[in-house]
């Protein structure tokens, strides 16, 4: 599978345009503007990423991507653990969670992109998603893995119950090994 055909991405850093290929305008920000509308994150770590999704298929997986505090940088992918290894639900297992949290602590870094995957529906954020998002500045990046070929990513801003679709800017080389 290459990643850059399964997510119709042109080189270079343009946006990813939305569910399989279909062109998505993104859903207008509910936040007075006060939050970056799009994601820009390295190809590498979205590969890793739909690389975890599809090895935990059919449970959940979950994650972040940890950056420098205030940078909006998406810079290390921290795969974490379902504790529900769950096909409908996750859930950062709590001694995993406090670890990768001081640690993001001492390296002055915060969770830039916190993300799981959907199993068997699309990547938009279910009403459990949307209560247990507890990072206003966090980019909350679903990965869809019900299909075995097409990958569909989607972003959000999930702020006091409000959920905002983001576009999706990849960067970096299209060229190198893929998930599959």
């Amino acid at each position: 599978m290459r990643l850059d055909r399964a997510l119709h991405v042109d080189p270079g850093a343009r946006p990813h345009p939305g569910i399989l290929g279909k062109a998505r305008t993104p859903r207008p920000a509910q936040d007075g503007g006060n939050l970056a509308r799009v994601l820009t994150i390295d190809r590498e770590h979205v590969r890793a990423i739909v690389a975890h999704a599809r090895r935990d298929h059919p449970d959940e997986a979950c994650g972040i991507v940890a950056g420098p505090a205030g940078s909006d940088r998406p810079e290390r992918v921290v795969e974490m653990t379902n504790a529900e290894r769950s096909p409908t639900f996750y859930r950062f297992d709590p001694t995993e969670q406090l670890k990768v949290w001081r640690e993001m602590d001492e390296r002055d870094e915060v969770p830039v992109v916190i993300y799981h995957s959907h199993t068997a529906t699309e990547a938009y954020p279910s009403r459990t998603d949307v209560a247990y998002a507890g990072e206003p500045d966090a980019h909350y990046l679903l990965v869809s893995s019900r299909d075995p070929v097409e990958v569909e990513i989607r972003s959000y801003r999930i702020v006091d119950g409000t959920v905002t679709e983001e576009e999706v800017r990849l960067t970096g080389s299209v060229t190198g090994p893929e998930p599959g």
